[in-house]
């Protein structure tokens, strides 16, 4: 189905503020940027700001939302480790691609500010948690079993734990460029994956 305009100009909208809120938390930090700065710098209302994000977070943080419902489509044809990783390959990259477009420095001091603000933190953890909740409840349902049950709970935080496996292989390679970056990533998950399928 093709764009509409009207999504187009949602979507354009959506990238600058999160374009210019990146750049603006970047220069000054995040707690000393405000959501109607940001609002104010773009030439909207913070109303329409919140329209787009949930949250001042979220701003900065919106990838989540994409992998989120990048991983529930996938989880509907592939195993979940399978999704996992087609889902953080993809993310990987997007973080390459970014790097070609504003450099690799930009990146990297993106990371760190995600590390060192709290709220940011508490933003990534609140987000993994709903990430490894939707894998449970995917694989209760696939599997007739009650949302409680242990085994898909199980699953779910070990399939999240890729996120993590993610996030650490990220920082430790950061100093390399975005290139060789991306292959140690990569391989860092596959054997994350592979410990996964022999079992722990």
């Amino acid at each position: 189905m093709a764009e509409t305009l009207r999504d187009r100009r949602k979507r354009e909208l959506r990238r600058q503020l999160s374009d210019t809120a990146t750049r603006m938390f970047l220069e000054r930090g995040f707690d000393a940027v405000r959501v109607a700065d940001v609002a104010r710098a773009c030439g909207v209302t913070e109303k329409t700001v919140f329209n787009h994000f949930g949250s001042k977070e979220a701003l900065l943080a919106d990838r989540w939302d994409t992998q989120l419902d990048a991983l529930r489509a996938r989880l509907a044809d592939a195993a979940p480790l399978d999704a996992a990783l087609e889902v953080l390959g993809e993310e990987l990259d997007f973080l390459v691609a970014s790097a070609r477009r504003h450099g690799w420095d930009e990146v990297r001091r993106f990371g760190e500010l995600v590390r060192s603000t709290p709220a940011l933190v508490a933003h990534h953890r609140e987000a993994r948690d709903r990430l490894t909740e939707a894998v449970a409840e995917h694989l209760a349902a696939r599997t007739g079993v009650p949302e409680a049950d242990p085994v898909p709970h199980i699953t779910a935080a070990a399939v999240a734990g890729l996120w993590t496996v993610f996030a650490l292989s990220l920082q430790r390679h950061q100093a390399k460029g975005a290139t060789r970056m991306a292959r140690e990533v990569r391989a860092d998950l596959a054997r994350a994956a592979d410990a996964l399928r022999r079992g722990l």
